[in-house]
């Protein structure tokens, strides 16, 4: 059977993907801040925070696949 605190430990670890992606809009408002900024670059910036989020969801994803419940009753690893 799924634990789901196995769940709950996976989807942290998406959450901190996701988040640590939107980081780097905040380093590249440090190395353009004439082009990725609040005021005429946040559409840019928004951009650059979605795209690197799902970089890294996608890198967490491929080495930490979905938690599934075999019916042999293994756990996926």
């Amino acid at each position: 059977m799924l634990d789901m605190k196995d769940v709950s430990v996976w989807l942290k670890g998406l959450m901190n993907a996701g988040i640590s992606g939107g980081t780097v809009a905040i380093s590249t408002m440090v190395i353009a801040p004439e082009t990725f900024n609040f005021q005429e670059g946040l559409r840019k910036l928004l951009y650059a925070a979605l795209i690197s989020s799902i970089v890294s969801i996608a890198k967490y994803l491929s080495t930490n696949p979905t938690p599934v419940d075999l019916p042999n009753g293994d756990n996926k690893q």
